[in-house]
């Protein structure tokens, strides 16, 4: 006998963090859009057990005090809309300050949870107070290290990393900003901030954007 699941339609919001958002962990955020699901009027899907919840998931936790324009809001509804066109209108109209809607889609029910499709990330990392020879010189040292370990202790156990393999791409625009392509989600996550550490820059940034996820395999699998 087949299974007939009570989800009735899944949508992918993609969205930015702006402003004050930028300082809200992924909990929080999580809150955030159950409120503005609730007052956009969605029917939104409900799991099951001890505490009803709704089904959302944010895709990718973006570091404190990074803004983005792609995060990945994944949203199960128990029936399913006639339309997508005013739906993006509609969370914006009740949506805090700093949280923009850049698109909403239709995805196949079945379709992995986004999470477990993310890679890589890519971010706009602007300086100050800092000459581009010595940002290249900088960032060329540290990409012709052949390792890059960091050490940490979790819970009495002690544990080594290697991030030279979780750097994809660390190079200056002709803006004079730094674009990195990083590792993140669940098989590894680099924050820009531990490439900054490493660089020696930290009290150079001003600003850090998410500008691009990139998701396994996401093209084929949204197409239905």
């Amino acid at each position: 006998m087949s299974h007939i699941s009570p989800v009735q339609q899944r949508l992918h919001i993609t969205f930015g963090k702006y402003g004050s958002l930028m300082y809200i962990g992924s909990l929080d955020m999580a809150k955030v859009w159950e409120r503005v699901l609730r007052r956009a009027d969605l029917p939104i899907f409900y799991s099951q057990g001890f505490s009803n919840r709704l089904r959302i998931q944010v895709a990718a936790q973006l570091p404190l005090g990074v803004t983005s324009e792609c995060e990945l809001l994944d949203v199960s509804l128990r029936e399913k809309l006639d339309t997508l066109d005013d739906i993006p209108q509609r969370l914006m109209s009740v949506s805090p300050q700093g949280l923009v809607v850049h698109g909403v889609i239709n995805v196949p029910i079945d379709i992995p949870a986004p999470q477990t499709l993310i890679r890589t990330a890519e971010y706009r990392i602007e300086l100050d107070d800092i000459s581009v020879d010595e940002l290249t010189k900088r960032v060329d040292d540290l990409l012709a290290r052949e390792r890059i370990i960091i050490e940490s202790e979790r819970n009495g156990r002690r544990s080594v990393t290697d991030l030279r393999p979780m750097i994809h791409e660390l190079r200056i625009g002709e803006d004079g900003v730094l674009y990195a392509h990083l590792d993140t989600g669940e098989r590894g996550n680099l924050r820009p901030h531990d490439v900054m550490e490493h660089l020696g820059i930290s009290n150079h940034v001003v600003k850090v954007h998410r500008y691009r996820l990139h998701l396994e395999g996401y093209e084929k699998l949204i197409k239905f």
